[in-house]
Parts: structure tokens; C-alpha cells; sequence
């Protein structure tokens, strides 16, 4: 091989060690600066109050029928992979977080789960997920999760290995 030949191959060598090395650096810092906050279109955040006296919340409205009692119904994910966790069950309320860190509702103990990987929330009466900056992203019926998204009974969550279903 000619000298040429050899200087360019590692200098190729050199650039994808150093592409390697920004996406580690990438990925490590993704997990220590947390999720992003910043406005959503599909779950705007209610107004801010005028001030005054405070007003009491409505009353219960009556039980919802059809498609939509059936999504409201839906106030659990439970576990259905990896088996050795299948038919764990973590009840919703009005906001639930998934990752690895010991301060989330859902501790997953998965490598491919970031520390703050996800979070399911109720807005409007409908359930949403968000991904919050993870590094291998969330999946909703195997679709990836870029905003937030509605979910509904029967969908699936998959946060690195683990999938769970809304019941």
C-alpha cells in the first residue's frame, strides 16, 4: 500500500473515533441536563388565574359512555415484558414519571431506560405520554413517541425493553 493510502485511512480512523466520541458525550449529557420544559401544542397548559377569590372545581360530571368511558376506564399500565415483571401494575393518577431514577413512580430497571425516560399524565380527561429527552426514545405502539401523545386501553408503552399496557 502507498503511504498516501495509509495517511488517509487514518485519518478516516481519526474522524470516526472522534464522531464516536461526540456521541457519547452527546448521550451522557442528554441524561445529566434532564428533561426539556418547554409548551406543548397537543396539552396546552391551562391560563393563568386572575386574582381574586378562589372558585371551587365542578362537581363530578356523569359516567362517560361509549369510546370515551373506555379510555377514561383506562387508570393503570401494567407490566406485560420482560416476563420476570409481567402483571406488575402501577396505578395513574394525575401525572405519572418512568426511568430508572429512584424519585419516578415507575422504576424500570432497564439499561435502555434513561433516569427521567417518560411520563403519562391526565389533561382534559384523556391520558397522555411524553418523552422527557430520553436517549433510546418512547414507543407507543411501536410508534415513536416524538410529542405528547394520546393514549388509550389496550395501547402499549415500551421504555427500553420494558412494555407495558394501559388497562
Amino acid at each position: 500500500m502507498s503511504e498516501q493510502l495509509l495517511t488517509i485511512l487514518k485519518l478516516c480512523l481519526l474522524v470516526l473515533l472522534y464522531l464516536f466520541f461526540l456521541r457519547v458525550l452527546r448521550a451522557v449529557w442528554v441524561e445529566i441536563k434532564g428533561p426539556k420544559t418547554t409548551a406543548h401544542k397537543a396539552a396546552p397548559a391551562p391560563a393563568a388565574a386572575a386574582p381574586g377569590p378562589a372558585i371551587a372545581p365542578p362537581a363530578p360530571a356523569a359516567p362517560p359512555k361509549g369510546r370515551r368511558a373506555r379510555r377514561e376506564a383506562a387508570r393503570a399500565l401494567t407490566v406485560v415484558e420482560p416476563a420476570e415483571q409481567r402483571g406488575r401494575t402501577y396505578p395513574l393518577g394525575q401525572e405519572l414519571t418512568v426511568g430508572r431514577a429512584p424519585g419516578c413512580q415507575v422504576i424500570v430497571d432497564d439499561t435502555y431506560a434513561s433516569q427521567l425516560h417518560a411520563r403519562v399524565y391526565a389533561r382534559d380527561g384523556r391520558l397522555f405520554v411524553e418523552d422527557l429527552g430520553s436517549t433510546n426514545g418512547t414507543w407507543l405502539n411501536r410508534q415513536k413517541v416524538t410529542a405528547p401523545t394520546v393514549m388509550g386501553r389496550g395501547d402499549r408503552l415500551q421504555v427500553g425493553n420494558t412494555v407495558m399496557e394501559l388497562a
